[in-house]
């Protein structure tokens, strides 16, 4: 591998080995609707069908293994399996709880346009949701991964003050810096664990929102390494796999310190 593939990201190398085209990051070319702007789409009675099937599905599975903190925030989101949520009502409670906001994109979007967003609290979201076929996976990001997955969390202060700084450091990063934070963002945002009173429980977007990751993340063929982040960004790790090894935090309070300290040792924050 030369230099520069060791610098491209997770999925820029497994687009080049032909992986769907849905997973290449596209370039935003315009300003893309915030908050007040989304328009509420006509979604085909299908739509909300597919919503209802996965959200009664991942709710069963969520109880005594999800962090207290992420069905906070399914409460205040006043989420439910009836209809597929608003992006606009998110929004509005985004800016009540935490200041955030909600940006509606095409896809999956280019690293650097996902960075300065989330820079500005605002949290880049799709608004369509996968086909019946790709009920049990999809490779694709699409809504229930990003409304369901991410943005129960986003409710959180700490939680939502990370990945603000997240997205400052992120735009300042190159070359082996950059490719660390990816892997940051693939053991917290994405998979992350957290160990509470009541044990050990998820909070990553990836598991939350995936059956078979809910079921196998707390499982004996997982090895969970405490949070450290100088060990957690030199994990390797595969996007399409079940993940072998992940990191658990002790708090978000942890997760936000710990990131923040890092970032300054290595020159991304003040």
């Amino acid at each position: 591998m030369n230099q520069n593939d060791q610098n491209l990201s997770a999925y820029e190398k497994a687009a080049g080995k032909g992986i769907d085209p849905r997973c290449i990051p596209q370039k935003l070319t315009s300003s893309v609707p915030v908050d007040n702007e989304i328009i509420y789409p006509e979604y085909p009675d299908t739509d909300h069908e597919t919503w209802k099937t996965l959200f009664k599905r991942q709710m069963k599975y969520l109880p005594g293994k999800v962090c207290q903190e992420y069905l906070d925030g399914v409460h205040k989101l006043n989420f439910s399996e009836d209809k597929i949520p608003s992006l606009k009502e998110i929004s509005s409670v985004f800016k009540k709880e935490t200041g955030w906001k909600i940006a509606r994109v095409p896809g999956l979007i280019h690293e650097q346009n996902f960075f300065e967003l989330l820079q500005q609290k605002i949290f880049p979201s799709t608004d369509y949701i996968r086909g019946k076929e790709e009920l049990d996976y999809t490779p694709a990001p699409d809504l229930f991964h990003d409304i369901f997955g991410h943005m129960p969390l986003l409710t959180n202060k700490n939680f939502a003050s990370f990945y603000q700084m997240f997205g400052e450091a992120a735009l300042k990063a190159e070359g082996p810096l950059r490719t660390k934070l990816e892997t940051f963002h693939w053991f917290t945002v994405e998979f992350g664990l957290i160990r509470q009173k009541e044990g050990l429980r998820i909070y990553g977007a990836g598991i939350v929102s995936s059956s078979g990751e809910v079921q196998h993340a707390l499982s004996t063929e997982v090895e969970v390494k405490d949070f450290v982040p100088e060990e957690l960004v030199n994990q390797p790790y595969e996007v399409w796999h079940l993940q072998p090894v992940l990191f658990a935090i002790e708090s978000f309070e942890q997760l936000e310190e710990g990131f923040k300290e890092w970032t300054k040792r290595n020159n991304l924050l003040k």
